[in-house]
């Protein structure tokens, strides 16, 4: 299992769905594990009674079926799925309201869905997931790329109140894949996933929806930061080690 982990975690993002069938296959008694635990492209489906798109994921998958965020449906239907509580489907409502806009501001286009459930032990779960297609064909702005996309997952465990205060547990994944093709740059790959931790215990005064918001603005923060210094800085690092710019080189050749 730790083997398989490792194996996963250098495993271009866009390759992990077919790396992940075949460790299922080869490891079928650590499949809850590695379903659980293994991030996989997001996958984005319409959901015809509200007319707006929604990501799918495990969070919201009941055997085949996948439940809407919009609609509160499943697709295809399913007669006994599970749903989330009166009071946690109201703030799921508010959550994706809020989210959608989010998405919008700081993605310029792109799909969100959030998913909240009952804790087995106390207080709830919720799943914010966002999905950014940067390829020219996607229909959201500013898709320069042959290829490319944003996938995030932002999954927070709330605890019960205490004292007016709630603990909160953020665990953020981030996959990210960018292919170029054409004059200036030539043909470029780069693809990557990084994951990272928050716990915090804050004031419930403003409510949970302000305090998560908060937490995932921050992280998302970090976390493209991070990507911005290990994937691309270090690839840059690289090429100009390799192929030093023109300029330079010609700043080292004496004259004729």
């Amino acid at each position: 299992m730790e083997a398989a982990m490792g194996l996963m975690r250098r495993i271009p993002p866009k390759h992990s769905e077919a790396a992940l069938s075949a460790l299922l296959s080869l490891l079928p008694h650590h499949s809850a594990d590695l379903l659980s635990q293994v991030d996989q492209p997001l996958q984005v489906l319409c959901d015809v009674d509200s007319g707006k798109e929604f990501i799918l994921c495990e969070y919201n998958r009941d055997a085949d079926s996948y439940r809407s965020p919009w609609s509160n449906k499943y697709h295809p239907p399913l007669n006994d799925g599970l749903y989330p509580s009166l009071e946690l489907r109201n703030l799921e409502i508010e959550a994706n309201d809020v989210f959608a806009v989010y998405c919008d501001q700081y993605y310029e286009g792109g799909t969100s869905s959030v998913y909240i459930w009952e804790n087995e032990d106390e207080g709830f779960i919720g799943c914010f997931l966002i999905k950014k297609d940067g390829s020219r064909t996607a229909d959201g702005k500013r898709g320069y790329l042959e290829e490319g996309s944003w996938e995030a997952i932002h999954v927070i465990e709330v605890g019960p109140v205490q004292e007016e205060t709630a603990r909160y547990c953020l665990t953020s994944s981030v996959m990210l894949s960018l292919t170029t093709n054409d004059e200036s740059s030539g043909s470029f790959n780069l693809s990557g996933s990084i994951r990272r931790q928050m716990n915090l215990e804050l004031p419930i005064a403003e409510g949970h929806l302000c305090n998560m918001g908060r937490m995932i603005e921050e992280m998302e923060s970090k976390l493209r930061n991070s990507l911005d210094q290990v994937y691309f800085g270090k690839t840059k690092e690289m090429v100009c080690t390799l192929r030093p710019p023109s300029e330079i080189v010609l700043t080292r050749l004496p004259d004729c």
